[in-house]
């Protein structure tokens, strides 16, 4: 946001964060007290958040690994494994190839299953990120098998959970769970991986007595827990999604995909629309790989949704 701010320096202001698939609604339930701030965490209350993520996962709690954010996992996994090679499903998030190149691993893209080599590890977005991409999840547990390591990445996986492996876990099909973007507190820097004992141990060693903040241990005790605040969520959010799709159509934009936090758009002048809605203060996610490609996250409230429609009716030169 900062850099927006300083290459259209006479945007109006409040700037519009539309970059990120972060819900706007987040959960707004207890947070840690004071006095738990000035202490070190007691490794019951680590305890009893991975219970409560366990549960709502529909796992045991000993499968679940509290961390300091799904992105510390998906650095962390790499190193973890002893595999030489992984082949990634993309286009995906860009962190996951930059953990295995930096742990000095093989990495292989492709677009399909089947245009990847075997490969002693696979990685999988589900849903993905940005486009939506769905698998089956009886598809991705056949995966994962004696000769392959799986690792599958559901930090969007709380909008559609029927599509989660999260209760197959084991120590060749890992998952990693993201707390701050359904819940819309991705400063909380929580997640969670999920796998066998071996796995697990090895989680845990990584991250010491201490893994995550008595914030995180708050936040996370208390959501998880509630469960008609995430089912009202997912109906809010699709609602949402819905409007945001009539919206960017009625601008001539082509739909991609998606998922109810996030919705890819195409367009053959994709650039000029990013510089026009940044012109604005509206900040979306464009794609260096993908020129036309622009993600549009949700806007938070009604004066949101006011200046991205305006913005979008006004089109562009």
């Amino acid at each position: 946001m900062s850099e927006a701010a300083r290459l259209f320096p006479n945007a109006p202001l409040p700037w519009i964060d539309l970059s990120t698939g972060i819900n706007p609604h987040g959960w707004t339930g207890p947070r840690a007290e004071f006095s738990a701030l000035q202490r070190l965490p007691d490794p019951t209350e680590t305890t009893a958040l991975e219970a409560a993520a366990a549960a709502s996962f529909g796992v045991h709690p000993t499968m679940v690994a509290a961390i300091p954010g799904a992105e510390a996992g998906l650095r962390l996994l790499p190193r973890l494994t002893s595999a030489p090679d992984v082949g990634i499903l993309s286009p995906t998030y860009g962190g996951h190839a930059e953990a295995w190149h930096a742990a000095g691993r093989l990495v292989h893209t492709a677009v399909t299953l089947h245009g990847l080599p075997e490969t002693s590890a696979l990685v999988i977005v589900n849903p993905n990120n940005p486009d939506g991409r769905q698998i089956p999840p009886e598809t991705l547990a056949g995966l994962a098998s004696e000769r392959r390591l799986l690792i599958v990445d559901e930090s969007f996986g709380e909008v559609t959970p029927q599509l989660s492996v999260t209760s197959r876990a084991h120590d060749r099909l890992i998952v990693l769970r993201s707390f701050g973007k359904f819940f819309g507190l991705a400063g909380v820097r929580l997640g969670f991986i999920v796998a066998g004992p071996m796995i697990i141990a090895g989680v845990r060693a990584a991250f010491g007595d201490w893994p995550v903040s008595a914030e995180a241990l708050a936040a996370g005790t208390a959501a998880y827990a509630d469960a008609d605040w995430a089912d009202a969520t997912r109906t809010r959010l699709q609602q949402d999604s819905g409007r945001l799709d009539t919206m960017l159509m009625k601008a001539g934009l082509e739909l991609l995909g998606g998922t109810s936090l996030f919705r890819l758009a195409a367009c053959p002048h994709a650039a000029k629309w990013f510089e026009h809605l940044a012109r604005q203060g509206l900040l979306i996610r464009p794609f260096g790989q993908q020129p036309d490609w622009l993600r549009f996250g949700l806007p938070g409230n009604e004066a949101a949704w006011s200046r991205l429609q305006i913005a979008l009716e006004q089109g562009i030169a």
